[in-house]
């Protein structure tokens, strides 16, 4: 049997901030009932400090453990050794509690029989980016220093313990998780998600004329896009397999979390380097010179900046707010992007992942 321990924290100090915890919590709730669901899963234990949460340990086989610890006082790889050792768990799977929203009943119960299936395995949805991470014997935790992040613990799992990796079928539902306002863009766009979550994006009524924009230019004849961020493989293959257009790419930092490289302040960009010449109002004006939308990680050109962004800041620029923006540069970048005359969308890593699912699996139909 198998031991889920779903961690889910926060502290929201703006607006934009409260808005994406409450559709993380309706995600959250659509995920239990999948969860419960499943024969292989023994106990579901939720791990948070949002006292609203904690009627959730009503529902069967979930408990619910409240903590009075701030996002930067949490540790997730002593939590993980904690729970571990306290509920004497054979095999476990961790994750968040958005994390993979649109992942179906029949995805969940394959994770969990290949888990149960052998010893010295880990089944994972992304090799550097893990939004769920399950693996076998549970006490090999115990045998390492705890892994500051869920990357973290992938990565030693596979280098360190040498656990055989088994990485989901890349889906729609694997790859989806809702990280930034731009991944409750798309579904708010989208006829994707369960119940609880459709209700609560109803209920913010998000703007999502840029998207429509977008999707116009995806399903033209040969239009050119731009993808810049941590573009993978398996993004380009999936727009490439599912649309005319001709891509342009520039693929940088990939990794920059799970490596370290963005706690050590190592994350450069020569995209970066460019915008510090040119201003990021000469930047898109190029960029709407070359392309007819472009879609942006905006993470990795925020992180060469070396700035102390605010959760707010990086989430207003996510929807296009540059007025509600504190940061200088996050504020006249996000002005110049939404000023520019193509279809801009910004966000964070999902974007470029399971963004690029998202569209797909919806326009892709229409062909």
């Amino acid at each position: 049997m198998l031991d889920v321990f779903i961690f889910e924290g926060g502290n929201a100090k703006s607006p934009v901030e409260e808005m994406l915890l409450a559709a993380r919590h309706a995600a959250l709730r659509d995920n239990l009932q999948k969860l419960i669901a499943l024969p292989e899963i023994k106990s579901i234990i939720l791990v948070t400090n949002q006292p609203a949460l904690a009627a959730l340990a009503a529902l069967p086989k979930v408990c619910v453990e409240t903590n009075n610890l701030s996002p930067g006082q949490f540790h997730f790889g002593r939590q993980l050794q904690a729970l571990v050792n306290r509920y004497r768990c054979r095999a476990v799977l961790c994750m968040g509690g958005a994390a993979v929203p649109l992942m179906s009943r029949v995805e969940w119960r394959f994770a969990c029989r290949e888990i149960l299936a052998g010893e010295e395995r880990y089944v994972t949805n992304n090799v550097q980016s893990a939004d769920l991470i399950a693996f076998n014997p549970a006490t090999v935790i115990q045998k390492y220093p705890p892994p500051p992040t869920d990357n973290a613990l992938a990565l030693l799992l596979r280098y360190d313990a040498r656990f055989t990796p088994i990485l989901l079928p890349a889906t729609l539902g694997t790859q989806f998780d809702i990280d930034t306002p731009t991944d409750l863009l798309l579904l708010a766009a989208s006829p994707f998600g369960e119940p609880e979550l459709r209700a609560a994006l109803d209920s913010f009524n998000l703007r999502t004329d840029r998207l429509q924009r977008l999707k116009t230019v995806l399903c033209g004849q040969y239009e050119e896009v731009a993808l810049i961020g941590r573009v993978g493989a398996p993004a380009i293959s999936r727009i490439n397999t599912h649309f005319k257009v001709r891509l342009r790419v520039f693929s940088e930092e990939r990794g920059m979390k799970a490596l370290g490289r963005l706690e050590r302040k190592e994350v450069v960009s020569l995209l970066g380097y460019w915008i510090d010449e040119i201003g990021p109002e000469k930047f898109f004006a190029c960029l709407a010179k070359t392309v007819a939308a472009a879609l942006i990680d905006t993470r990795v050109l925020f992180a060469h900046q070396k700035r102390e962004l605010s959760d707010a800041d990086r989430f207003y620029s996510d929807l296009g707010e540059h007025g509600l923006i504190s940061d200088p540069f996050v504020r006249k970048f996000t002005r110049a992007a939404m000023e520019c005359g193509i279809p801009v969308i910004l966000g964070g890593h999902s974007l470029v992942t399971g963004g690029i699912f998202a569209l797909t699996e919806e326009l892709g139909r229409q062909f």
